[in-house]
């Protein structure tokens, strides 16, 4: 049995300007991530790992090469069922929060789950549970304007996990916050990763935070340059 939960073969995505201009942002990608691996994808501004980001969350499609999310190959379904496979599979953490602003935080986090079509009690039962994982059990009233950065990340959190996804994607989820805060914030990945087994995949630009993770891909100019394996470390002993 393949214990791969991606695989991506020779993936490109280009731009087309104009009849002639071609602008490639990604070039010959090949990734495979395992279920339950934690994986840092690393690379400065327009390197190409936000697009890389988008198309591992299905976000958008690959423009060549061959994606293979869990056994399901991308670039053979249709929107809607892409659309259903993103909102079940892949749960989102990014560098603000995007909670909805006149909802306080329970609702956030139960939001995901009305759309999946959860019964009320369920989703409520849930929701509780996970604001407690992320240590925000006492602010589940609260509107985000009345919470600090790091409590909106840790709900963002919460809500990414709301439809029991088996892969977490951070994109830059401390770059908002001071140093201690997001020290808190990888904390909890290092505790979902360790108790639930997710897969979690972290792009971010800082290889502090890229070395706790247990493999590092470092991406430049669109292409894959090295690759680095830290998986004989004992990650959560790290926080």
């Amino acid at each position: 049995m393949n214990s791969d939960i991606i695989e991506m073969k020779n993936i490109t995505k280009s731009f087309f300007i104009g009849k002639q201009n071609q602008l490639d942002i990604l070039k010959n990608i090949n990734i495979n991530v395992k279920k339950g691996e934690f994986l840092a994808i690393v690379g400065a501004s327009g390197s190409g790992k936000s697009t890389l980001m988008n198309i591992i969350g299905a976000l958008d499609r690959q423009t060549s090469g061959e994606y293979i999310l869990d056994g399901i190959d991308i670039s053979k379904i249709n929107d809607k069922k892409l659309s259903e496979i993103r909102n079940k599979k892949i749960g989102f953490v990014f560098q603000t929060s995007n909670l909805i602003p006149r909802t306080n935080s329970l609702h956030n986090v139960e939001l995901p789950m009305l759309y999946y079509g959860v019964d009320r009690k369920t989703r409520i039962n849930k929701a509780k549970e996970l604001l407690q994982l992320v240590g925000m059990e006492d602010r589940m009233a609260h509107l985000p304007n009345e919470l600090s950065g790091g409590q909106r990340q840790r709900v963002a959190i919460a809500r990414a996990l709301s439809n029991d996804p088996d892969i977490i994607l951070a994109d830059e989820p401390t770059g908002a916050l001071d140093s201690e805060t997001g020290r808190l914030i990888m904390n909890i990945f290092h505790k979902i990763h360790e108790t639930q087994g997710r897969t979690i995949i972290l792009i971010t630009h800082e290889m502090k935070l890229a070395n706790e993770t247990q493999r590092i891909i470092t991406i430049k100019d669109g292409k894959i340059i090295g690759e680095k394996n830290n998986s004989s470390k004992n990650i959560f002993s790290l926080v």
